[in-house]
């Protein structure tokens, strides 16, 4: 079971609408850490090595549809 106990300065509303949930970022947003500076730089295939997947995955991606089941 769920526990829907929230700790906020107004009882929470879990069907509000979009301008509530809007609302609820933007007073969130200062809390978010943001890094000053994302580098994400391309890897070459080359570099990439030591994957492993375990059997029993393959057998059951192996089994699956095109498209998932």
């Amino acid at each position: 079971m769920t526990n829907l106990e929230l700790y906020a300065p107004t009882p929470a509303d879990l069907d509000s609408d979009l301008a509530s949930l809007l609302g609820d970022c933007a007073r969130m947003a200062p809390h978010w850490a943001v890094p000053e500076r994302m580098v994400s730089l391309p890897v070459s295939p080359s570099l990439i090595h030591g994957v492993t997947v375990p059997e029993g995955s393959a057998r059951l991606l192996e089994a699956m549809s095109e498209y998932g089941d």
